[in-house]
């Protein structure tokens, strides 16, 4: 019992410092795709990774190095300052597609300032790029804009964790989505505000949004 009690917690503790030496070796990657810094307004204090959502594919690719304040902004837009995404004249233009697909989201969100619009104007991203810029629904008025929410009111965001409050059975497959599974970086159905979309184990599967509940960020 106690050789397997060990084995279990050294395979735990194998686990998570695979996953912190994974995590440098990306911060890493970024830092040096950056040359360490903010890969939106060029700052080079206090940088962290984000991972874009709302189905980030995580990595080098998935992922922008910016600085505390380009993030508190973008996780919180009722802080946002347009003077400071001025920065995006520059950063629109990064050879990266995290990188651009962020700052059109950016630009989305400001455009009734004017200037935004104008660079949105100028700006390309490729077909694919462009659709998963829009999964955030950035571009869109508040009006057009369709409201989901959980199972208790609560209302979910392209990027938020559910966990299921009941078993489900995965059409198309004999899968059953087990109650009490987390399922990480949905993103939203922008026609139907009963839909939702995210990954249980490797597959992707459609969720309706009365059998989840919205995970809090320290869960």
């Amino acid at each position: 019992m106690e050789i397997l009690l060990n084995s279990l917690l050294w395979k735990l503790n194998n686990n998570t410092f695979t996953k912190q030496i994974n995590h440098m070796t990306l911060l890493e990657e970024l830092q040096s795709r950056s040359g360490n810094q903010c890969e939106l307004c060029t700052s080079p204090n206090n940088l962290e990774m984000y991972e874009v959502p709302p189905t980030s594919t995580g990595g080098v690719d998935g992922s922008v190095l910016v600085c505390d304040v380009c993030i508190g902004q973008i996780e919180n837009p009722e802080t946002t300052d347009a003077n400071h995404w001025r920065c995006l004249n520059d950063s629109m233009w990064s050879e990266y597609s995290p990188v651009k697909i962020v700052a059109w989201r950016l630009l989305s969100r400001l455009r009734k300032e004017g200037w935004p619009q104008d660079l949105l104007d100028m700006m390309y991203l490729e077909e694919s790029e462009l659709n998963f810029a829009k999964e955030t629904g950035e571009h869109l008025d508040e009006s057009e804009k369709i409201i989901h929410r959980d199972a208790n009111g609560a209302i979910l965001q392209a990027g938020d964790s559910v966990v299921l409050i009941k078993d489900l059975k995965v059409k198309g497959s004999s899968m059953i989505a087990k109650q009490g599974t987390a399922v990480r970086r949905i993103s939203l159905d922008h026609e139907n505000a009963k839909y939702i979309e995210g990954k249980v184990g490797p597959t992707q599967i459609v969720i309706i949004t009365d059998y989840v509940k919205k995970m809090s960020d320290k869960e």
